[in-house]
């Protein structure tokens, strides 16, 4: 009699469910049907994070692939059952790995096709203004026209069917520091973007701070350097800037020293016809020589040893005078 009872309690607290549809796809409602013949209380977890106290929940997968789908009633570990649920997309998409786009920097944007069949697959991207970085399943690319639509488009060829997806991003643009340039024929304004520069236009608006720079004098941590007053420590200085306790200053070409005129380091050695610091974005130097206008980051060795290799800005010849200017749009 014992056995027979508990035979009959085995039977009567069985665990089971169901779902609908039985080939669910990314985005589809599927409904789980609790079946079993007991229990009051109901832990649902879902395989993909999710997870529902209701008897018989329904629950949607936002990407495709096999998931782990369990029931546990009343909190026993005995009373679970467990099943997979394959979950399909037919609809291929893809996902920007962000929401809103500035110029120049970098955006993924990543192709959502389920192939489980290993069919041949050919993916086609069309990103307008834009410079592609990497293509493939992902493309990485940054643009470089602000304030208007970009479309991003995605051929998708899966079994020799087409499938075409566009969306369409607005591109904003971002406030950054600009070096403005005189030149024999006007003042210009290139904008930097981390290691990346717009065209050089030309001066919109007075250049008024480009009028200011100059590299005579200095005030730093309270003290007003002069160039004839550096002079007794570089005779052939001709303009210095000060920033991190370094000198950098022209006289044979680029150099840069120590404060106390400890252990000088030539940077360039053609002639420097102008250079300016940049401290509030990057830390860098910019000069202009008979080959262009030309950055690099700040020093940062006692010994003024550098690793870094000068980068060319432009190839503007003629720059007799640099400025840097932040905040600037």
């Amino acid at each position: 009699m014992t056995l027979c009872l508990a035979l009959i309690a085995c039977k009567k607290n069985s665990v089971d469910f169901s779902y609908s549809p039985q080939e669910p796809r990314a985005g589809q409602s599927v409904t789980f049907s609790n079946l079993s013949t007991s229990g009051e209380e109901w832990e649902w977890t879902f395989g993909d994070g999710a997870t529902s106290t209701l008897r018989s929940p329904s629950h949607t997968y936002k990407q495709p692939g096999t998931y782990s789908v369990t029931l546990k009633v009343d909190k026993k570990k005995s009373w679970m059952a467990t099943k997979q649920v394959t979950v399909t997309d037919t609809i291929p998409t893809f996902t920007a790995s962000d929401s809103t786009l500035v110029i120049y920097k970098d955006y993924t944007f990543t192709a959502n096709v389920y192939n489980p069949y290993n069919y041949d697959l050919e993916l086609i991207w069309d990103v307008p203004d834009s410079t592609a970085l990497t293509s493939g399943k992902s493309i990485t690319c940054y643009f470089t026209e602000p304030e208007k639509e970009a479309e991003v488009s995605l051929a998708v060829i899966l079994n020799g069917d087409t499938t075409e997806i566009v969306k369409s991003f607005y591109i904003h643009d971002q406030k950054t520091n600009s070096v403005l340039m005189r030149t024999s024929d006007g003042d210009y304004r290139q904008r930097i973007f981390d290691d990346r520069a717009e065209d050089v236009k030309p001066c919109e608006d007075p250049s008024s701070v480009l009028d200011k720079e100059q590299d005579t004098v200095q005030i730093y941590n309270g003290y007003k350097f002069t160039l004839s007053e550096l002079k007794a420590v570089f005779p052939e200085l001709e303009g210095f800037k000060i920033a991190n306790r370094k000198v950098y200053y022209r006289a044979d070409g680029l150099w840069v020293s120590n404060i106390d005129g400890s252990y000088p380091v030539q940077i360039d050695p053609l002639p420097c016809a102008a250079m300016t610091l940049e401290t509030q974005y990057n830390n860098r130097i910019y000069w202009a020589n008979e080959e262009g206008v030309w950055y690099m980051p700040f020093v940062g060795s006692d010994n003024n040893k550098f690793v870094t290799t000068p980068v060319q800005l432009n190839g503007y010849t003629d720059v007799t005078k640099l400025a840097a200017d932040g905040e600037l749009k």
